[in-house]
């Protein structure tokens, strides 16, 4: 009987369960969606707070506006000014929602992409060049874009976010560029930086990020002018006393920019590979920038260039017995080019090595040289599409060489031996 009984107490009281106690499901929030929203219209008011419209009363509007930053949407309300009645107070808010873009997917990409401030964008922006697929560009050029960026435009714009970048953003750069007293040209090279920095910020999809409609006269760009852009060149008689004022490796450099016409990278590339072996055709295959080889400016750069006589004499005597670069230091490195501008100021002369480029093509010019052979020996680009079907007259080179010798140098050599003097016995040598 007490068995009978114990089990069916244990059976009347089974034992309870560990009971986790009860919680709410767990909401993720979701994000900001232009999908989950149908446009707004916004809605029109007049502080009167009366029931009937007065059309003697400011008319204003509200509508909601997503802020950069910021997870919630803030309320905006702009004037609408006198409107006759309710309904013409709600076309001009739905026109003024229009015009600024509130719903479509562009304004909502750019106010509710993360806020990100204009230097660390530029950051990401240098980084990428020199990597991109299409058209990667030469460390020469990315230094001079970061040049900008560090001296004008992130000190003026560095921690503003990219969504407040406009042409008031714009404006102000330029003021303090233009009061600092920067030309043209170098007003509106700083100010297109801004513009490709801005740019390069894109969605997954490719699309700008904060797409935008320059205003220039807003702005105030100026207007470059290439005609008072400053150009200086060299004449026939100061390519000469430049000449006779230098020695060695300097003479023979001076005296191949100014009769070649070659870019300064490219004249400290030279080696004694890239003559011919009488020196009378000079191959440009790389160029020299801060002391590394690299590829030239342009594909057009990529050349050959036919030297006149005298020149290519000089340049015989002068790498008689050289190796390597025909321009370089003790160790065998290329010239540093602010040496050479050094050498080159040394004689009186306050011009850029870009002078001789220069003084080379209105020799040319001058000589009434083919202008596609002329832009041949120069490194640039065709300039029609006629150029590139007459491009198998680069490969004649007999008629180069005639209109090499043609032009001529333009400018009169007369040099002295630039290989050392030894001395000798008189005796012997008689």
């Amino acid at each position: 009987m007490q068995q009978s009984t114990g089990a069916a107490e244990l059976q009347s009281s089974p034992a309870q369960p560990n009971l986790v106690p009860a919680t709410e499901p767990i909401r993720r929030k979701r994000g900001k969606s232009l999908s989950r929203r149908v446009g707004q219209n916004g809605n029109v008011f007049q502080r009167s707070f009366t029931k009937m419209w007065n059309p003697a009363a400011q008319a204003y509007g509200r509508y909601w506006i997503d802020v950069p930053g910021c997870e919630d949407r803030k309320r905006r309300t702009v004037v609408l000014g006198f409107c006759s009645s309710r309904s013409t107070a709600k076309r001009k808010l739905r026109e003024h929602i229009e015009r600024e873009g509130i719903n479509n997917s562009i304004a909502f990409a750019s106010t509710t992409a993360p806020a990100m401030t204009f230097a660390a964008q530029a950051s990401i922006w240098n980084k990428s060049l020199p990597t991109r697929r299409r058209r990667p560009l030469k460390p020469a050029t990315i230094a001079g874009w970061q040049h900008s960026l560090n001296k004008w435009v992130l000190p003026t714009l560095g921690e503003r976010l990219l969504a407040d970048i406009s042409n008031g953003a714009l404006r102000e750069l330029v003021d303090t560029m233009a009061a600092a007293g920067l030309s043209a040209k170098s007003i509106v090279s700083h100010a297109a930086v801004v513009k490709m920095v801005l740019a390069s910020a894109v969605n997954a999809d490719g699309d700008q990020l904060y797409p935008r409609t320059w205003n220039p006269e807003f702005v105030g760009l100026p207007i470059v002018r290439k005609e008072e852009q400053h150009r200086p060149t060299v004449t026939e008689t100061e390519v000469c006393e430049i000449i006779a004022g230098t020695k060695g490796r300097y003479r023979a450099l001076f005296a191949l920019l100014a009769g070649s016409g070659l870019r300064i990278g490219e004249a400290l590339a030279v080696k004694d590979t890239s003559l011919a072996p009488d020196c009378r055709v000079l191959k440009v295959r790389t160029s020299i920038w801060r002391g590394k080889e690299q590829m030239p400016k342009t594909p057009s750069a990529v050349r050959e260039i036919d030297l006149p006589e005298p020149l290519a004499g000089l340049l015989r005597e002068y790498m008689a017995g050289k190796s390597g670069y025909l321009f370089a230091t003790a160790s065998g490195r290329p010239l540093a080019q602010r040496n050479v501008l050094r050498a080159l100021h040394a004689t009186g002369k306050k011009v850029g090595l870009h002078a001789f480029r220069r003084f080379r093509t209105e020799t040319l010019r001058r000589a009434a040289v083919p202008q596609d052979l002329e832009r041949f020996w120069l490194g640039h680009a065709s300039a029609t599409v006629t150029d590139l079907y007459a491009r198998g007259l680069q490969l004649d080179k007999a008629w180069r060489r005639e209109w090499c010798e043609r032009a001529g140098l333009g400018f009169a050599l007369g040099y002295v031996g630039l290989q050392n003097v030894v001395a000798m016995d008189s005796a012997k040598a008689a």
